[in-house]
């Protein structure tokens, strides 16, 4: 029998996390449907995959299509796992140098498939231009070179607190991280928004527009060493140079959203009273976080309006041995801003 389990409803929100396990009857289902995907010739990483295959989560198996729907549709709601989608390792080979992958991509197409299945049950996938050439699927690794980076290739560093992408107003709703290969067991550490304990006052001078939030350094590395000529980093450069004032929290009390990243943003300013509130918040998210693991198999998706996350410190080694994620994001809807929803690839 597929065990899923759902921790019920308390007085708080605080560890609240949806779960569900496949059991040997949906893997073997899943992988037949993966199979037949990876069958077509084309790649979840292009965007070409999900205007072909628009209604393609239909097929996964009908209690975790349930299940991924249901925590779409459950306002409260904020993080979830899906465990048990089987990882081969010899298959797969070590954990890469680099994104750019010389060696191609093939040997995660069939996860890669299952994590755009899934996406696509929570939504509208896209990817931004600026970033690894605008795969729809990416990968998360430490990289040679960028320890000390706040990125998901820095290594030495805790990763601080933040929402995916804080500088768009249209940035993902939800992030989807995938494990290949986390043996050292690193931590993603996940913080709702709803669970902090703030005063009133703070509350409103968080929810005032009294914050830049500028493109993280990838946004613009990536695109200046690769592509100097591209709209998009004329475009990245600008929301950097000249950020619009923001609110980090909005809607109501009891559903809070959330923008944050707390290395590339600052308030206006300068101002100490509200300096101190988001140090307060700051202090909260800590407060509050919990630690989940992206184990290989295991599907993590957080609700990227109302849960901010970091990732601790680990020693990266660079033998192929390194934890590896994949990553999609996910738009609720692509057209609700007027856009062509179609177009998967965006800045």
């Amino acid at each position: 029998m597929t065990t899923h389990h759902f921790t019920g409803p308390t007085s708080t929100h605080a560890g609240r996390t949806h779960s569900y396990t496949l059991n040997e009857a949906e893997i073997d289902d899943v992988l037949d449907v993966v199979q037949e995907f990876a069958d077509s010739g084309i790649s979840p990483v292009d965007p070409d995959f999900y205007r072909k295959f628009e209604r393609c989560d239909e097929l996964l198996p009908p209690h975790l299509l349930r299940f991924l729907r249901e925590f779409r549709d459950d306002p409260a709601a904020t993080v979830c796992q899906v465990h048990g989608f089987p990882i081969d390792h010899a298959v797969v080979g070590p954990t890469p140098d680099h994104w750019e992958r010389p060696e191609g991509l093939s040997a995660t197409l069939h996860s890669d498939i299952y994590l755009a299945l899934c996406g696509t049950a929570l939504g509208d996938p896209f990817t931004w231009a600026t970033l690894q050439y605008g795969r729809m699927i990416q990968d998360i690794f430490p990289i040679r070179g960028d320890e000390k980076r706040e990125s998901g290739h820095g290594s030495e560093g805790f990763l601080s607190f933040h929402t995916d992408d804080a500088f768009r107003t249209d940035s993902a709703d939800y992030l989807l991280l995938f494990g290949i290969r986390n043996t050292d067991v690193v931590p993603t550490f996940v913080a709702a928004v709803r669970d902090v304990d703030l005063s009133d006052w703070d509350r409103k001078l968080l929810s005032e527009p009294r914050f830049h939030i500028v493109p993280d350094d990838e946004h613009i590395r990536q695109l200046e060493l690769r592509a100097p000529g591209a709209p998009e980093l004329e475009r990245a450069i600008a929301m950097r140079d000249r950020p619009e004032p923001v609110a980090v929290l909005s809607d109501a009390p009891d559903n809070p959203r959330v923008r944050l990243d707390l290395p590339f943003m600052r308030v206006i300013d300068d101002d100490p009273v509200t300096v101190r509130a988001l140090a307060r918040l700051r202090m909260e998210l800590d407060r509050v976080r919990r630690p989940l693991v992206a184990a290989a198999g295991t599907l993590l998706i957080l609700d990227n309006r109302s849960v901010a996350h970091a990732r601790d410190s680990f020693t990266a080694r660079y033998d192929g041995t390194d934890r590896w994620l994949r990553k999609i994001i996910v738009s609720r809807d692509l057209g609700a801003d007027g856009a062509d929803p179609t177009d998967r690839v965006r800045f």
